[in-house]
């Protein structure tokens, strides 16, 4: 059950809350908010996981009487999108490890923001670091799988042993079509594989699902060939 809250208690005496990312995460986990499962920016709060983070209406509305400027965004396809990464990333990330980021990703800028608070990450955009982030969307993964088949030279496994991969169980229809109701740039996909493209676009009308079972197949094989060596 939420509590309610006197917001001029809150703020009142030594108890000032700045615009600060520091204080605007105090003011959430004061009003009984898991940070952990919300994504911040200054601009708007986004919630990875509505049961988790128990960021109730209520809770909410006690927030914006603080902090009316910060919109609270309850995206349902973001929250999809958070559930399909962090199935990856629990089992990738190390606690406290140095994350290095690619460069203007908005949406892995928001998927991986929570991870210093779940795992005391750090990110980081050089230097050294002990994990690689790899935008790699699944839609591209699965086409590099069809391009390397199709040419004769198997599967293409460009996986790392330091890289994570964030979207690699998210299509760009999930990721372009939150960016869009977000008013962010759409994302383009790299692999441009005529050949793969066509053979993707007829499996997606006779069978929609059949990305993540592709993706499985690979990733057994992969570890058979693995086991193998």
């Amino acid at each position: 059950m939420d509590l309610m809250f006197d917001i001029s208690g809150l703020t009142s005496g030594d108890e000032e809350f700045s615009t600060s990312k520091k204080d605007v995460l105090k003011f959430l986990k004061i009003i009984g908010v898991d940070t952990r499962f919300i994504s911040y920016t200054p601009e708007k709060i986004y919630i990875n996981n509505l049961r988790f983070s128990k960021f109730s209406r209520t809770r909410e509305t006690t927030f914006n009487k603080q902090y009316s400027e910060i919109e609270v965004v309850r995206n349902k396809l973001f929250q999809k999108i958070c559930s399909k990464s962090s199935k990856v990333l629990s089992e990738e990330i190390k606690p406290n490890s140095r994350i290095l980021m690619p460069e203007d990703n908005f949406i892995i800028e928001l998927i991986m923001e929570p991870y210093t608070r779940k795992y005391g990450v750090e990110l980081v955009y050089e230097g050294e670091h002990d994990l690689k982030v790899n935008p790699l969307v699944l839609d591209d993964e699965v086409n590099n799988i069809f391009e390397g088949i199709f040419s004769g030279e198997g599967l293409n496994i460009i996986k790392k042993d330091n890289e994570i991969f964030p979207l690699i169980n998210v299509s760009f229809d999930w990721i372009n079509s939150f960016l869009e109701m977000d008013g962010q740039d759409i994302l383009e996909k790299q692999n441009k594989n005529e050949l793969a493209i066509s053979f993707s676009e007829f499996l997606d009308d006779v069978a929609p699902q059949y990305k993540e079972n592709v993706l499985k197949a690979s990733e057994f094989i992969e570890a058979k060939l693995e086991t193998e060596k």
